[in-house]
């Protein structure tokens, strides 16, 4: 059993949720905050047997849309630096992390 916590941007979670449900996965939704790019993003907690593991990461891979954003830069204390410019930044769809579960309980 594994346990893959996705973080996917707002613009594309309700199609990434969709069809999750769609093809038998089933998800936990908690809203987060990034400290760099600031739009809201979500976690996903997906509880996945681990030979449904790839066909998991191809739902989230076709769900996801690749953008660049517009974000000013990083909060500094420095006199006259240049890091509250605007600046492009590529934002990735979503990201995966798979953890191994030891135990999997329904109460």
């Amino acid at each position: 059993m594994k346990l893959v916590i996705t973080i996917i941007s707002n613009s594309d979670v309700e199609r990434v949720t969709d069809r999750l449900a769609q093809n038998g996965f089933f998800a936990t939704r908690i809203s987060t905050t990034g400290q760099f790019l600031i739009d809201g993003h979500t976690a996903l907690l997906i509880g996945c047997e681990d030979e449904k593991v790839e066909a998991l990461y191809e739902i989230l891979k076709n769900s996801v849309t690749k953008r660049t954003v517009r974000t000013t830069g990083v909060t500094s204390t420095l006199a006259g630096s240049l890091l509250k410019q605007a600046v492009d930044v590529e934002e990735y769809g979503g990201v995966a992390f798979t953890l191994d579960v030891d135990s999997f309980q329904k109460f």
